[in-house]
């Protein structure tokens, strides 16, 4: 079991956008393992992206709503009906905050060996999707706030006020 240290606000990997995945070798399978390792080794946690363990491509593991599995170059297609819900992240570890996402998303990719890869999902496995493939544009969750919300978020990112020791 490969538990990878997950990547902390400020790390610059988290705001390039990654790269797609062109070669469905042994490496990508390894990062998949690692991934879903990272993601299984500790409790409470809805995914993982590659970025958030230092790798610049286009994978990301989840584990929500009873569906678990990985995306290769992912996109999204997503409901126009919004739904507020608190939300956090494994970089900014400590912090939620309520984040609009689309009720329902579908992701479309490939899977690990490069065959066509289809989820849809709403509520929680929705949010988890748009959450782990805003990770692949180099977005995190707390730029999608507003407002008020938004503010107090920045404020407490700038303050230091998550856990920093809270890395894998």
């Amino acid at each position: 079991m490969t538990m990878r240290d997950i990547r902390i606000i400020g790390d610059p990997v988290l705001r390039t956008p990654s790269e797609p995945v062109t070669s469905f070798d042994t490496e990508l399978r390894t990062l998949v393992t690692d991934l879903m390792d990272t993601l299984l080794g500790a409790p409470g946690r809805a995914g993982v992206a590659a970025p958030q363990i230092g790798v610049n491509v286009q994978v990301f593991v989840y584990d929500a709503d009873g569906h678990r599995g990985h995306m290769v170059n992912p996109t999204l297609e997503l409901s126009d009906e919004l739904h507020d819900d608190d939300e956090g992240c494994l970089s900014i570890p400590g912090l939620y905050f309520p984040t609009p996402r689309a009720l329902h998303a579908t992701a479309h990719g490939y899977d690990q060996h490069g065959e066509p890869l289809t989820i849809a999902g709403s509520g929680f496995l929705a949010r988890a999707l748009q959450h782990e493939a805003d990770h692949l544009a180099g977005r995190l969750y707390v730029d999608t706030l507003r407002g008020e919300t938004r503010r107090r978020a920045l404020r407490e990112i700038r303050a230091g006020r998550f856990d920093s020791s809270r890395r894998g």
